[in-house]
């Protein structure tokens, strides 16, 4: 038995929706067993799948199959998670807020808010 794997992703809450799970799969974003998949490539008990989507890679062993969508508690149990943990939110840059109708940002604050995100020219 086998699913496809766009379909799989979405039915276990990996992605919010099919089309995003079909259109990461398009772009090369998932992988299955180290090989590029397309979306309606399947997936099988055991495969490993490797998608990158929201900032982080995750890596998960698929262990029941699922072609439509599912609750999170059982959504949770169809997969071993072996991602790596999410990093620290202190890790995570800042991003620089400015004030509504502040209008266009000067030279200077351009500067700054480059040397805050680590572009430094």
């Amino acid at each position: 038995m086998s699913a496809r794997v766009d379909s799989w992703i979405w039915a276990v809450r990996l992605t919010k929706t099919r089309s995003q799970a079909a259109a990461a799969c398009r772009a090369g974003h998932v992988k299955v067993n180290g090989e590029r998949a397309k979306p309606a490539q399947p997936v099988k008990p055991g495969d490993e799948v490797r998608i990158f989507h929201g900032g982080r890679e995750r890596i998960v062993e698929v262990k029941v199959l699922h072609a439509k969508r599912i609750g999170p508690p059982v959504a949770a149990e169809a997969y071993v998670d072996n991602s790596p943990p999410p990093p620290p939110r202190e890790h995570v840059a800042v991003a620089a807020v400015r004030d509504r109708g502040a209008g266009r940002p000067t030279k200077r604050d351009r500067r700054e808010l480059d040397e805050l995100r680590g572009r430094h020219a």
